[in-house]
């Protein structure tokens, strides 16, 4: 325990801090009845290092000397500013707490993984995924006691170790006249007094960090104040706070069931998008300059950005393309009566084994900031969307896989072993971007703003004359919800094969350090500040994208499953994503020539380049001449000969 000396110093040394660095924190003060000041324990410590060995040793008792002094303090700034007149009545109810952040950082104080018994008392930061919130709760968290002998009145706290209930002391407080030990509740008939707000919730430890082959373990934490409903499940948190253990009240004859809890001090909620937007300034200045020197042969700049992407497959030129562009994503459009389009693509990649696809869905899954990646044959509709869970008596919804990744992106691998039932839940999630729950009693909506990459397996060997959906077993509805579906089909062709098996033997002998391309930290940094971009489709690209969805409409061999209007809003989405890549605020002729050419790759003997073998594509020597190509055979047979002349004039300039 801390000694009342001790006491006295670190209530010394707090207020001089407190008047130092937070006297504008403690006049700012907002309705709420509490009102919490951000402390960072690197700034405390280094002004007083015996406060920070006390803190260390005697985490709870500290605290609570923290927030009396804060307490006192206030009042003191709040007599001065009304001129020791009476101060007004919601000041004197008000509660300060002292939140720490900002802890050193060395394995003893900041944990990546759940602690262990040892670390019982201490003040640590966790890091983990919230995957589990319970519902807010009010806590009665104290009583008053009268002694029926002497009629003594006492408070009884409320006691945190034994599930917040109320246990009467053994003898009397009042014990220098009176040894009784029988004592009645005054606060039992009428309503609690002293309530406060407390919630539950259970962080993960984030997959990232585990080592091969273990399970990620959790932890529940215990929010009180206006702690409550600062995050919901899928958040990467920070929880600074005291480690406890709790037990239920004993009983004879029943063993005692003991748990760790961490008694949250502070929350902080590390969304990447926000450290991203802190990085922004000089990173921007990067990307930039990457494009200034780039402006001339802006192509050539997004080949280079393409070669980064999963640098450990080979070629596959327009699959890498393709991936980009469902990464960096279309706009959302909300219309004047509120429904939204959705701006997030989906695709699905159908292939042979050994075409590299779960290589693609393992490092997008690294490179964008809220990702998850499951594989189909053990996922249930449960696991993909919310599961209800029975936790003490009480039902809770517990985040599946497509709601973690709401605003990120969810990887399916081995899309078609997910069974037929639970694959139907995927589609309101993929075109409404929400989840209707109906649950144990609990009805609600979830959002799930989210793109789908997808990997699956031919039914057998993969058939060119029969339709896409027979090939892969997967019904239309489902189909045309994917903005692309690319086919990699293994054709042995010998020229192909000497290639890959020199570039993957390469890759076997010493490292070569190859300086051009980017890092997976510089492709993070990129993918996250491009989505801030907002392109607007201009005329001409909208004139090519209508001309080439009638076209589709029309022709023969149409397959009914894709042409549907949702493929005029892909291409769209596919048109604004290539904009975003090219990090652009205008969507033009090239950007939709692009969007039709991947296009065409994905509709299986599209109507105007042929059959495209994605697999077999490799990255082109001189991109504009072959952008030069393509323009020239998607303009004619779109019939747009004034658009074909005005490109041309451009690339020639």
């Amino acid at each position: 325990m801390v000694s009342l000396q001790q006491e006295a110093l670190i209530g010394r040394v707090f207020e001089t801090f407190v008047t130092e660095h937070h006297h504008g924190d403690l006049l700012r003060t907002k309705e709420d009845t509490h009102h919490s000041v951000v402390v960072n324990a690197m700034t405390l410590f280094e002004a007083n290092m015996e406060v920070g060995d006390y803190f260390n040793a005697y985490p709870s008792d500290v605290l609570n000397i923290f927030d009396k002094v804060l307490q006192r303090k206030a009042m003191e700034l709040t007599d001065v500013e009304h001129g020791g007149l009476q101060r007004p009545k919601e000041q004197t109810m008000k509660t300060f707490h002292t939140r720490i952040t900002g802890l050193p950082v060395c394995p003893e104080l900041t944990r990546h993984t759940i602690p262990r018994s040892r670390d019982v008392g201490h003040f640590l930061s966790v890091t983990g995924t919230v995957i589990r919130t319970s519902v807010a709760k009010v806590l009665e968290y104290e009583r008053d006691y009268m002694c029926t002998k002497c009629k003594h009145v006492f408070k009884v706290q409320a006691d945190f170790d034994q599930f917040y209930t109320s246990v009467p002391p053994a003898g009397c407080p009042n014990s220098a006249e009176c040894n009784s030990f029988k004592f009645t509740c005054l606060s039992g008939e009428t309503e609690p007094a002293a309530c406060r707000d407390y919630q539950e919730i259970k962080i993960q430890e984030q997959v990232q960090r585990l080592s091969v082959g273990s399970i990620p373990r959790s932890l529940v934490v215990v929010l009180e104040d206006d702690l409550v409903d600062l995050c919901k499940s899928g958040d990467d948190v920070t929880v600074y706070g005291v480690m406890s253990l709790r037990w239920k009240p004993f009983h004879e004859g029943l063993g005692c069931e003991v748990e760790l809890v961490l008694k949250a001090n502070n929350v902080e909620v590390n969304n990447q998008q926000a450290a991203a937007s802190l990085l922004a300034k000089d990173v921007q200045r990067d990307f930039d300059e990457f494009w200034e020197d780039y402006r001339h042969d802006p192509l050539a700049g997004r080949n280079q950005i393409l070669m980064s992407l999963c640098p450990k497959v080979f070629g596959m030129y327009v699959v890498k393309l393709a991936v980009a562009m469902v990464l960096a994503g279309g706009v959302q459009r909300v219309d004047s009566s509120g429904t939204k389009i959705r701006g997030e693509c989906h695709m699905l990649l159908v292939g042979d084994p050994g075409t590299g696809k779960s290589q693609f869905l393992k490092y997008a899954a690294k490179i964008i900031s809220r990702s998850v990646l499951t594989a189909g044959i053990g996922s249930t509709s449960a696991g993909l969307t919310v599961a209800a869970v029975k936790d003490g008596g009480e039902w809770h919804l517990e985040a599946g896989a497509l709601v973690l990744s709401d605003g990120g992106l969810c990887c399916i691998d081995e899309f078609n072993s997910i069974k037929e039932h639970d694959r139907i839940s995927i589609h309101e999630a993929m075109e409404q971007q929400s989840i209707s729950v109906a649950k144990a009693g609990m009805v609600c909506k979830l959002n799930t703003r989210t793109s789908i990459l997808a990997a699956t397996n031919p039914k057998g060997q993969y058939d060119s004359s029969e339709p896409l959906s027979v090939n892969v077993a997967l019904a239309s509805p489902l189909l045309s919800r994917f903005d692309l579906v690319l086919v990699l089909r293994d054709t042995r062709n010998p020229e192909w094969d000497r290639i890959i098996s020199s570039f993957i033997l390469e890759d076997r002998g010493p490292p070569v350090e190859s300086s051009s391309l980017w890092s997976m930290e510089k492709m993070k940094a990129y993918f996250s500040i491009i989505k801030q971009l907002q392109p607007q489709v201009s005329e001409e690209a909208k004139c090519i994208l209508t001309r080439y969805y009638q076209l589709q409409r029309q022709s023969d061999g149409r397959n009914a499953a894709r042409t549907t209007i949702r493929m005029l809003e892909s291409l769209s989405r596919l048109a604004e994503a290539h904009a975003r890549l090219m990090f652009r605020e205008m969507v033009t002729i090239e950007d939709a020539v692009t969007a039709v050419s991947v296009m065409e790759c994905s509709m299986q003997g599209g109507a105007l380049l042929g059959n495209v073998n994605a697999l077999l594509t490799s990255f082109p020597d001189d991109p504009v001449q072959q952008y030069q190509t393509q323009c020239q055979i998607l303009l004619e047979g779109l019939n747009l000969p004034l658009l074909l002349q005005t490109e041309m004039d451009r690339l020639s300039r």
